[in-house]
């Protein structure tokens, strides 16, 4: 201390060491904790990381998860790639639109774009058929690529939608969808126009060949396993809790401080990434990707996906997609090839007319039947 601080301090009457002391002994007073610390774990517990880490998990998850892993070694080829992993992989598209529609209040039929977009730059940016457009990166930097790109550009999308409302958010992302598509469709340069790129076959893996049928299964199903609880975990993070906040009172929200917009293309950003995800696994399931693959038909199908299984849980975009990818497989079965889209309409007119909760819906009324009340909270809220 110089002796001009010395004696400022002495005129002020304070005792400048004593206020030095005061300030040294503030953060420890700060830094020392008013509650006693957590005891540590017993022998035999679980990490306390791992056990809310392990939180949402119900025994009806240890049973479905049961099922899943059994099935590919018990179903055949068919069965497990036609139609296990082409539903997983449709269900993790449906889920972005069930995140958006059922905990954010927004309704988008863009999230088929996003898919193909992710599909087109794996395309791009990979190895295809067309070496003169493909740049022949590695898989796994093709796919990192994607996703980031997916994710920026379905944040874009949600920056010029979130400022609407009901229909008109509908319509700006169907025009999204719609450019795209034509975008797509007349551009050689870029995305090779109607054509598209084929010879996208998923990869090898430490020796594992992930185009047979079982590996490929067990990809898509590690992959909607994540995302699922993923958006369990979220819905009840402080970011999802504010979102369904801004879902039902969005004035209310702006009020009390929070940023309306910004959460809201965060979500379609977090959406973005699922629906990615979704579109890597479509385009190695498929081996192609092209313009039809994101038409409108595309669009309105995740539509009736998320719709068929119930938008108040995201169980319901996986059991949307299972009974949709059926129905598209055997329903010629019952009518002419021409005509299969007739039963797909039907069953989702019905689904519609008599649970407008979609099959989840169906579920609550028959255990509420049996005695057995389902977990709301309310009518018409959403089951987390």
């Amino acid at each position: 201390m110089s002796a001009a601080q010395w004696r400022r301090a002495m005129k002020s009457g304070g005792s400048m060491p004593a206020q030095e002391a005061r300030v040294t002994a503030l953060p420890r007073a700060v830094a020392s904790p008013s509650q006693p610390a957590e005891p540590p774990p017993a022998h035999g517990e679980l990490p306390r990381w791992l056990g809310r880490l392990l939180r949402p998990v119900r025994w009806r998850h240890v049973l479905v998860a049961l099922l899943v892993l059994v099935y590919p070694f018990v179903a055949s080829p068919f069965f497990t790639f036609q139609i296990g992993a082409q539903s997983l992989a449709l269900g993790l598209i449906a889920l972005s639109l069930t995140f958006l529609g059922g905990y954010g209040g927004m309704v988008s039929l863009a999230q088929m774009t996003v898919a193909g977009f992710a599909a087109y730059v794996v395309a791009i940016v990979g190895s295809s058929s067309n070496t003169a457009i493909s740049l022949g990166w590695p898989w796994w930097l093709a796919v990192i690529v994607a996703l980031a790109l997916a994710t920026l550009f379905s944040a874009a999308v949600g920056w010029l939608s979130v400022r609407t409302e009901g229909i008109y958010t509908i319509m700006i992302t169907l025009a999204v969808g719609v450019a795209f598509f034509y975008l797509a469709q007349q551009n050689y340069t870029l995305f090779n126009g109607f054509q598209g790129f084929s010879k996208l076959a998923a990869p090898t893996v430490f020796g594992l060949d992930l185009r047979e049928p079982v590996p490929f299964y067990l990809l898509t199903l590690g992959c909607s396993v994540a995302g699922y609880f993923f958006i369990k975990h979220l819905i009840r993070a402080p970011f999802g809790v504010a979102l369904q906040g801004i879902r039902d009172n969005p004035r209310r929200m702006q009020a009390l401080g929070f940023d309306v917009t910004a959460h809201r293309v965060a979500a379609y950003a977090v959406s973005g990434f699922l629906a990615a995800v979704g579109g890597v696994l479509l385009v190695w399931y498929n081996g192609r990707i092209s313009p039809g693959t994101l038409g409108i038909g595309a669009m309105i199908n995740i539509l009736i996906i998320a719709v068929l299984g119930g938008m108040k849980h995201p169980i319901g975009a996986f059991i949307g997609a299972i009974v949709f990818v059926l129905l598209q497989n055997f329903a010629i079965d019952l009518v002419d090839r021409e005509r299969f889209n007739l039963v797909i309409g039907g069953v989702f007119l019905a689904i519609v007319l008599f649970s407008p909760d979609g099959l989840l819906g169906l579920w609550h009324r028959l255990r509420t039947r049996l005695g057995a009340p389902f977990p709301t909270r309310g009518s018409g809220r959403i089951h987390q």
